[in-house]
Parts: structure tokens; C-alpha cells; sequence
């Protein structure tokens, strides 16, 4: 009797955290049933990549904040179920994707929870979202949300264009309507309907929302504004998202700081930061133009863009259309917002030295710098492990070596004998 209490006891407590987690494991009939089943939001996983590992603590905070919506939460094995990661095309991990009927979508994000959540949300629901009542706005805005509203009446060539932009958008921000009765504020023109974005606690109208825009002309303008319009003053800039924010076509300006494991930047790092962060938001009518801010918290990817190791904090400066960067000739880390506006200035008036850049040459350059850093690293951080993986592969070459050298010296051997005895049989 205490056996089988105690299996069941056993029993209860490896469930539990398993079920509380909310992450539904998911095998080779996920094609099948999740027509059926509504909206799916699926990280697609292998058993020893290490991101996977890093993303699955993230995943199950994830499934948890989903908990109460129509949204179901699972992961997939890639490597035991090939087939389905194929029809999903999945060509590597982890992947993230949201699934409703017969359209799924890769998520290109940030892999934070508030950033995963934020686009399940949005994806769950219609490209734009009606707002009908004036308290409703202000909540949006209190929740410090970067979103675009359309103010008017969802008809025209205006509304038509910003409908299809937030279709394609819809992935990377939050769109909403609005009345002109409803909306009950600014307005910046005569004209029947406007669009502004909300970000940084601030307010942007699109300047050019007029009605007799040339179509095409409209579509140019408006998406090219959206497209610039959807990243914060001075969002965080990571591996992850980074191709994304190259798509504003500006120069980055990158503060690059020392975070650690636990988030913690040391004190110089965030005055150095801050600094930075200052300058956009004092002078964004001078700057943001021409420059998308924001800043790092490691170096890994701007090692690899300068083939250098960085001693941090550090500025720099990447051209997000030709790949070339600017690096200040001062030492970041003491220059004054004199200085670094005396840098973006040059940068501007096209005086400072390029750098770097995507050709052929270059990217192969990058790729062995890259290969010797992460060996540098490996071997800082598991010498023995580096040597054995290594070793191992060497000693098996050199067996083969000596294998297929020894067969050619036995054969030699064997043909000298067969030689002599028939020498001796013609005697």
C-alpha cells in the first residue's frame, strides 16, 4: 500500500509542472487537427540547440500569459517529426510561428516574452482594430504602446492604403481606426481622415494625409513613413531584430554597453547610454531624418561588423543600405553630446571615413574572424572541451592515414613475394 501511494505521489509531482507550464507538446498529427482548432501560436524546436533551451524558460512564461486567451501555446520536435517542420517550412531552430486555418507566419522578433506575447495579440486579431470609445484611446496611450491610428471614416483612398499596409504590417505593430466624433482631439489639417503614430509618450501625424494623393504616390510615401514610424526612439537592438530595423534604409547609431546575464549594465555603461539616448530625444527634429538610434548589450555583433573586440562602451554608426560603418576617432566612452553631434554631423555631410562594407572579400574576411573568435571563446571558457573536439577527429584522420598507407606497403609486400615465386617456378 505505501508502494503505490508513493508511485502516486511520485506521480502527481513529475505531472504538474509539465501540465502547469501550458505548453501542449505537439507530434505528426498538428497538420491535421489545427484547422480544427483555432489559433496557434508553435515554437518548432531541436533537443540540443541551445537557443531552443535558452527560449523554453521564455516559452512557458509565454503560454502562461496566453493562459486566458484563444490562443493555444505548444512546441514541436523538428528533429523527430521532420515532415511536419517541412510542410511548415522550417528550416531551422528554434522557429517561432503563428498558425490560424491555412496561413501561418514566422516571427522575426525580439525573443523576450513582452515581444512574443505583443505579436500573438496581434496576430490574433484583424489588421486594424476598431476603437469605439474616447476612454479607449487614453488606455492605449497609458499603456505605453507604440500604434498607429487612423482618424475618419474607414472609406477612401487613405483608408484603403493604410487597411493594405497594416495587413502587411501586421506582424510588427499595432493599427487602429478611429472616428472623427469618437477621437475627440488634435487634429493637424481641414481633411476628412488622418494618421499619426503614438510612441514614446508622444504624438506624430503623418504629414502627408491628404485625399487626392496619387494613388501610387500614397501607397510610396505612407508605407516608407509606417516602415520608419514602427521602431521607438531608442528601442533595444539585438541579433534578432536588427535585420528589421536596417529596413528604415537610415544610418543606426548604436550605444554598445555591457549588460550581463541578469540584465544588470554598470553605472558608467548607463550614463554613457543615456547620453546617447539624450541626444535623439532633445534634437529628434534634426536627427531622426537621417538616423535611427538605439543600443546594445553585448558586443558579439559588433565585433563581427568591425573584426575587432571592442572595449566598451562604444559607438557606432552602421549604414543600414550599403553595410558600411563610422567609428568615432575619440574614445566613446568620454565624449561629450558636442562631440558625438560633431561625429553624426560629418556622417551627414558625408566627410567621415567608411568602413567595412558587403562585398565578397569582406564577408569571407568576417567569416574566419568569426571563427576564430568563437574559438577564442571556447577556449577561454572549456580549453579541455575544444582540445577533445579536436583531438578526436585528428587522431580518427590520421588512423585512416596510417590504415590506408600500412594496406599500400602490405600489398607492395605481397606482389614482391608473388614476383619471386614465379621467378623461381620459370628456373
Amino acid at each position: 500500500m505505501k508502494g503505490v501511494v508513493g508511485f502516486f505521489v511520485c506521480f502527481v509531482f513529475t505531472w504538474i509542472p509539465i501540465h502547469s507550464s501550458r505548453v501542449l507538446e505537439l507530434t505528426d498529427r498538428f497538420p491535421e487537427i489545427r484547422k480544427e482548432t483555432g489559433l496557434w501560436l508553435v515554437h518548432f524546436y531541436a533537443p540540443w540547440c541551445g537557443h531552443c533551451k535558452k527560449l523554453e524558460p521564455i516559452w512557458m512564461h509565454v503560454a502562461q500569459a496566453l493562459a486566458k486567451t484563444n490562443i493555444k501555446v505548444g512546441k514541436l520536435d523538428a528533429i523527430r517529426f521532420p515532415n511536419v517542420a517541412q510542410e511548415f517550412k522550417t528550416y531551422g531552430t528554434p522557429t517561432i510561428k503563428f498558425i490560424k486555418s491555412d496561413e501561418d507566419h514566422t516571427y522575426t522578433g525580439e525573443r523576450t516574452k513582452e515581444a512574443i506575447v505583443d505579436y500573438a495579440m496581434r496576430m490574433a486579431g484583424p489588421p486594424v482594430q476598431e476603437v469605439r470609445q474616447p476612454d479607449s484611446v487614453n488606455r492605449l496611450k497609458s499603456q505605453n504602446q507604440l500604434f498607429f491610428m487612423f482618424v475618419g471614416q474607414r472609406e477612401g483612398q487613405l483608408w484603403d492604403t493604410y487597411y493594405f499596409i497594416a495587413k502587411t504590417l501586421q506582424p510588427h505593430s499595432f493599427f487602429y481606426s478611429i472616428s472623427k466624433e469618437i477621437h475627440k482631439g488634435e487634429f493637424p489639417n481641414s481633411t476628412n481622415s488622418a494618421i499619426y503614430v503614438h510612441k514614446d509618450g508622444e504624438t506624430y501625424w503623418f504629414e502627408g494625409s491628404i485625399d487626392n494623393f496619387v494613388e501610387d504616390y500614397l501607397m510610396s510615401e505612407l508605407y516608407k513613413w509606417i516602415n520608419v514610424e514602427r521602431f521607438s526612439t531608442f528601442p533595444r537592438i539585438s541579433a534578432e531584430n536588427i535585420k528589421e530595423v536596417m529596413q528604415t534604409e537610415k544610418y543606426l547609431v548604436l550605444a554598445i554597453v555591457d549588460e550581463n546575464k541578469v540584465n544588470h549594465i554598470p553605472p558608467d555603461m548607463i550614463e554613457f547610454r543615456n547620453k546617447v539616448e539624450t541626444l535623439i530625444r532633445k534634437k529628434r527634429h534634426l536627427y531622426h531624418k537621417h538616423f535611427q538610434f538605439g543600443w546594445m548589450g553585448n558586443a558579439d555583433l559588433a565585433n563581427s561588423i568591425l573584426m575587432d573586440r571592442l572595449e566598451l562602451p562604444y559607438l557606432l554608426v552602421l549604414n543600414s543600405t550599403t553595410y558600411h560603418h563610422h567609428i568615432p576617432e575619440d574614445d566613446p566612452a568620454i565624449m561629450t553630446l558636442d562631440a558625438i553631434e560633431d561625429f553624426l554631423q560629418s556622417i551627414i555631410n558625408r566627410t567621415a571615413p567608411p568602413y567595412g562594407g558587403n562585398s565578397v572579400h569582406i564577408n569571407v574576411v568576417r567569416k574566419f574572424f568569426d571563427l576564430r573568435r568563437n574559438l577564442e571563446d571556447m577556449w577561454k571558457g572549456n580549453p579541455i572541451l575544444l582540445m577533445v573536439l579536436f583531438t578526436l577527429p585528428s587522431l580518427f584522420f590520421l588512423l585512416i592515414l596510417w590504415a590506408c598507407c600500412c594496406s599500400d606497403i602490405m600489398d607492395a609486400d605481397e606482389n614482391e613475394e608473388e614476383e619471386e615465386l614465379l621467378h623461381e617456378k620459370k628456373e
